[in-house]
């Protein structure tokens, strides 16, 4: 099976800290891959590598066989790359419905002042996706209103009005309440199904990760520990000793 993005020898240091001495890793359609492992291991750096956000000092990057580094962030979204970051990126003064539509705008090159944005013919696939992630009863809300659950769907959904055929998160149930959070990523996944987009998400709850994910690489200090199905991987011992704890 082909890869939608391939990562290979990714290295990159800060300073005298190593993020990522070697990386390689793929990731195929259809996928939910969890990267796990203790803070500082480099999790987030490879999602900012593979989004533009961060220039690697050796390796390589492809999406369906095309190089990705040096190309901006906008141009690696409009590729078909997607990312929702941990802490949610909204236009907090604007209403649910206009982020949405200010994001399909901006993938559709139509970038128009607000008031113009509930004309663009994006607006029922907008409303569409709302619907998906279970937010639109808060599509008229400012999204500075949101709780932290609807914060964090919001911000996927924009992502998702882009169109992505891979999206990247960064711990998507974060900061949101305990008894939250499944419904949060039962919601999430089946938006993802819908959609047909693939997905990677950087997570430190080991039971998000049991129930959603169907592959698991376990990062530590910039390497690949360990990488495969979650039952194999959350039982070895040493990942046990090293990720988990206990």
């Amino acid at each position: 099976m082909r890869a939608l993005l391939s990562a290979r020898d990714i290295e990159i240091r800060f300073g005298g800290v190593v993020a990522a001495d070697g990386i390689a890793l793929d990731v195929f359609e259809g996928d939910n891959l969890a990267i796990i492992g203790p803070n500082g291991a480099g999790k987030t750096t490879f999602l900012n590598i593979c989004t533009g956000y961060l220039a690697p000092q050796a390796g390589r990057v492809t999406f369906k066989g095309s190089d990705l580094l040096g190309q901006s962030p906008r141009a690696i979204s409009r590729l078909g790359i997607a990312r929702a970051f941990q802490i949610p990126q909204l236009f907090a003064e604007q209403t649910v419905l206009e982020n949405m539509l200010l994001a399909a705008a901006s993938r559709a090159g139509r970038l128009a002042p607000f008031s113009r944005l509930v004309d663009i013919p994006e607006r029922e696939d907008a409303e569409a996706i709302l619907d998906q992630v279970g937010c639109s009863d808060v599509k008229e809300r400012m999204a500075s209103e949101l709780p932290e659950g609807k914060r964090k769907l919001v911000d996927i959904a924009l992502a998702l009005a882009l169109k992505p055929t891979v999206l990247l998160m960064d711990e998507p149930t974060s900061g949101v309440a305990s008894s939250e959070k499944f419904a949060i990523m039962d919601t999430l996944i089946g938006a993802l199904r819908a959609q047909r987009v693939t997905s990677v998400f950087v997570e430190h709850d080991m039971e998000m990760v049991s129930r959603y994910a169907n592959r698991v690489a376990v990062w530590s200090t910039g390497r690949i520990q360990k990488e495969g199905a979650p039952a194999e991987v959350l039982s070895d011992p040493e990942v046990i000793r090293t990720v988990i704890g206990g």
